[in-house]
C-alpha cells in the first residue's frame, strides 16, 4: 500500500488522533472513503469511455494498459518469444526426403 508498512501507519495513526482529536477521525475517515469511491468511480467512468470511444476491438482495455512501463515489458516479452519460437523451428528435426541419407559426423563417433 504505496509502501507504507504497518510501524509508519500506526504513526500516522497517531498522529491523525493528537492533530484532528478523536471525535473528528471518524467523519474524516468518511471523508476520506467518499473521496476515494469517488476517484473509483472517476476512473471507472474514464476506461469505459476510452473503450467506447476505440470501438470493439479494444474492449478489454484497461487502464494500466496504458503504463509506459507495462507496454514496453509486453513488447520485450513478445520478441523473446518470438525469437524462442523461431529458433526452436530453425532447430527442429525434418523428416528426411526420398533417398536422402541422414546426416552422419564422422568427429562425433
Amino acid at each position: 500500500m504505496f509502501g507504507i508498512g504497518f510501524p509508519e501507519l500506526v504513526v500516522v495513526a497517531f498522529v491523525a488522533i493528537l492533530v484532528f482529536g478523536p471525535d473528528k477521525l471518524p467523519d474524516l475517515a468518511r471523508q476520506a472513503a467518499g473521496l476515494v469511491r469517488r476517484g473509483r468511480s472517476i476512473a471507472n467512468n474514464v476506461r469505459d469511455e476510452l473503450r467506447a470511444e476505440l470501438g470493439p476491438e479494444y474492449a478489454d482495455l484497461e487502464l494500466t494498459d496504458l503504463d509506459p512501463r507495462r507496454i514496453v515489458a509486453r513488447q520485450v516479452r513478445e520478441a523473446v518469444l518470438a525469437a524462442e519460437a523461431a529458433d526452436a523451428a530453425e532447430l527442429a528435426p525434418r523428416p528426411l526426403g526420398a533417398g536422402e541419407l541422414p546426416p552422419y559426423d564422422i568427429d562425433a563417433t
